[in-house]
């Protein structure tokens, strides 16, 4: 029996780990099998798809062309079968990504309510505030923060944040307030370590809005780490107000500099691959988190 659709799967699972050890974790098998089955992909294209060494994984030109077309491939199967649904009843695996704090703050309150009304669906969540491509990860939907980068993802708007710099009593106690941007030179800012559309943190200074570059010690993968930083008194951090709205009304988080800031927001959407007839899983969760979320 052709397992060539077995040996596309484990070869987007090595490339989306970065390793055949990787990998093997995520498909639960062994190593050695990964590996085997790496070697007979690679003999019978005729090509070398990745460079490997006891730590990392690179893709060739070659694997990275692979890559590209067996995502759509897998993309479009999935379709193909979504397409088949019994009953017109929802069922089957859907595969959710959110960030950290739009999944802890109001994805997962909301679940509870939504698996009791479709009993044939089970949820797979995965929090990550690291982007994600859909069909690459075969992901369902995603919930992100930010603007939009692919116009082939439909996208349902489901609200929108300004930002806020903050920082918990206990820092500021200890290192001063700042009263202007400038005084944030000396102090401990904390950021991301993951890509984002503008790393500098804007004010509106004179009118105008300036963008400045900040440092400090600690760099954190999640909002949430971030957040919890900034909480436990580790420095200044600009997050999302809906996602520091409770430690502002509760006193354990301080806005600062309110007067310089531009008002600048991100959008918060639920994207989903656009086909022309939507899994009904996905259909239903997308309805319900346009009729349920609140943000």
């Amino acid at each position: 029996m052709d397992n060539r659709l077995g040996e596309m799967e484990m070869f987007l699972a090595i490339a989306a780990h970065g390793s055949l050890a990787g990998a093997a974790k995520a498909l639960r098998v062994t190593p050695s099998t990964v590996s085997r089955g790496m070697a007979r992909l690679e003999a019978r294209l005729g090509v070398q798809l990745a460079t490997r060494t006891t730590r990392a994984l690179a893709l060739t030109p070659e694997g990275q062309a692979y890559h590209a077309r067996v995502a759509g491939l897998m993309a479009e199967i999935d379709a193909i079968e979504h397409s088949f649904e019994r009953d017109q009843v929802p069922r089957g695996p859907l595969r959710v990504n959110a960030s950290v704090p739009l999944g802890t703050l109001f994805l997962i309150p909301i679940l509870p309510a939504y698996l009791r009304a479709h009993p044939g669906v089970t949820v797979n969540l995965t929090l990550s505030d690291t982007l994600v491509e859909l069909v690459e990860e075969r992901a369902d939907v995603a919930l992100r923060v930010g603007p939009l980068r692919d116009t082939s993802i439909k996208a349902l708007k489901l609200g929108r944040s300004t930002m806020a710099v903050v920082a918990s009593p206990d820092y500021l106690a200890r290192a001063g307030t700042p009263q202007h941007p400038h005084d944030l030179d000396h102090h401990s800012c904390l950021r991301f370590n993951f890509r984002r559309s503008i790393d500098s943190w804007p004010f509106r200074v004179d009118g105008a809005v300036v963008h400045r570059t900040m440092d400090g010690p600690f760099l954190g993968n999640s909002g949430e780490a971030v957040r919890l930083m900034a909480v436990a008194g580790g420095g200044i951090a600009r997050l999302g107000r809906f996602h520091v709205a409770a430690d502002l009304a509760a006193g354990r988080l301080i806005e600062v500099l309110p007067a310089f800031n531009p008002g600048d927001g991100e959008d918060i959407h639920a994207l989903f691959v656009g086909h022309a007839r939507l899994a009904l899983r996905v259909r239903s969760f997308v309805d319900y988190l346009k009729a349920t979320l609140t943000l």
